[in-house]
């Protein structure tokens, strides 16, 4: 096995130095599980040598970019560990002054989770609609990469995927290699090619690995090992090859957003709240209520975004969340965050931004009966207001009302209007403002014909 070991050390030397005399760099993904530590520890362990026994100037002059893509409602037991992991590789790669840079994606504030589901209104994704993977991983990581070909002319990514894992994947593998190549081309980025060094490992040889062998960046990885053994939902052995007694036996668990419902259940968490992790568990049930509601159709609106009619032949509503929905959930969201903040204090599950985007969405659909500094007040007993966030102070507020007196709907429209452009403000963007303000304006026009009809 050691020696197996050796000889992908080696290859990743070879294709460091010699097999690429460009600096295109390298780029891992990093999600902190079990693989993608063992591709970067073999890489660390590369590099060390090239600094080593490689005469100049094939030494260390190629950035490697340990990338981590952060989906804002990742598992928060795995994100306390990456968050704890990629400090300790930040702190080592600089103190071994090694060419490794860690960098962090995230989604558009406007692509977030919570954003596309509480203020647009988006279902939650399903197999038919997963519209999740592309705007809360592909999307934020893609931008990274796109950036380090427009300044390097090309780049090179190093994933930790291995035929082992499935046949699908085994197939996937085979389908994109070059024979008596290392690279292949990516299939969906320009000047972007792919190196899977330890698609030959199995799963025994990547438990040895991370229980054997220290880890590079000084981290305790036995913390890795135990999640993965408290998230196991069954009884499959892990590794053959221990290290000691605690090493017997842990899952083979895979672990994601703690909102997933492309899934039927999420066993990993459910395994994690048995083992001890009680704190989870309302975490569980608001997941489990929004796969359950999913398909509701008070839930939902008649039509969709972009004004299409979504109802079946039965009446059955197929569109949007409506605004009723949307608030009710939000309501809930955050008297979970504060409950789970009981147990840890700096977890937070929606983020300020993210609540002043819906409300700007919010604006932008027409819902002015629910506002989510309301709701946050209600909540937590005081104002999510930033120090640019008020719409109007108090005088304004009279002085519009004086000015209005005469019809209380003038009042309601302005201070829409007013809502509206200062929302867009929040977001440093007017992108769409003037569409915003003629709809609602129109919407106005309509209701006052109504009104004297």
């Amino acid at each position: 096995m050691n020696k197996r070991i050796e000889n992908i050390i080696n290859e990743l030397v070879d294709q460091y130095t010699y097999g690429d005399t460009s600096e295109r760099p390298w780029i891992i993904g990093f999600s902190g599980g079990k693989d993608s530590t063992v591709l970067l520890t073999l890489v660390w362990r590369a590099l060390e040598k090239v600094r080593k026994e490689i005469p100049y100037p094939f030494q260390l002059r190629r950035p490697v970019y340990v990338v981590c893509n952060d989906t804002m409602v990742e598992n928060p037991i795995i994100t306390e560990y990456v968050d704890d992991v990629l400090s300790k590789i930040e702190k080592a790669a600089r103190n071994q002054d090694l060419p490794i840079f860690v960098h962090k994606t995230i989604p558009k504030i406007e692509s977030t989770f919570w954003v596309n589901v509480l203020g647009k209104g988006y279902p939650v994704p399903n197999n038919s609609f997963r519209w999740c993977t592309d705007k809360l991983k592909i999307r934020p990581t893609s931008a990274f990469i796109a950036e380090q070909v427009d300044e390097k002319g090309e780049a090179i990514i190093l994933i930790g995927v291995r035929s082992a894992e499935s046949s699908t994947r085994a197939n996937s593998i085979k389908k994109h290699e070059i024979k008596g190549k290392r690279l292949t081309k990516h299939p969906n980025h320009h000047n972007t090619f792919v190196y899977s060094p330890i698609k030959e490992l199995m799963l025994e040889e990547i438990w040895y690995i991370i229980n054997a062998l220290p880890s590079p960046w000084n981290y305790d990885n036995s913390k890795l090992f135990q999640i993965y053994a408290n998230a196991s939902a069954d009884d499959y052995e892990c590794p053959t090859v221990v290290t000691d007694k605690s090493h017997a036996s842990c899952g083979q668990s895979r672990f994601g957003c703690w909102t997933c419902t492309v899934v039927k259940e999420d066993k990993s968490m459910s395994a994690l709240i048995k083992n001890g992790e009680i704190w989870m568990n309302p975490l569980l049930d608001y997941r489990n209520r929004l796969e359950a509601e999913r398909n509701i159709s008070e839930n939902r609106l008649s039509t969709r975004r972009n004004g299409q009619e979504a109802v079946t032949e039965d009446g059955h509503k197929q569109g949007n969340y409506s605004p009723e929905y949307r608030a009710r959930k939000l309501r809930e969201l955050l008297e979970l965050q504060k409950d789970v903040q009981k147990t840890k204090p700096l977890s937070e599950l929606i983020t300020n931004q993210e609540l002043i985007a819906i409300q700007v969405y919010w604006y932008r659909d027409g819902i002015f009966d629910f506002k989510v500094g309301e709701i946050f007040a209600k909540i937590y007993g005081r104002d999510i207001e930033t120090e640019n966030a008020n719409v109007q102070n108090s005088i304004e507020k009279k002085l519009l009302k004086t000015v209005c007196s005469s019809n209380e709907n003038d009042y309601e429209l302005i201070n829409n209007l007013l809502a509206l452009q200062h929302s867009k403000t929040l977001l440093l963007t007017n992108y769409g403002l003037q569409n915003d303000i003629e709809k609602r304006i129109e919407d106005f026009v309509k209701e006052e014909a109504k009104n004297e009809d």
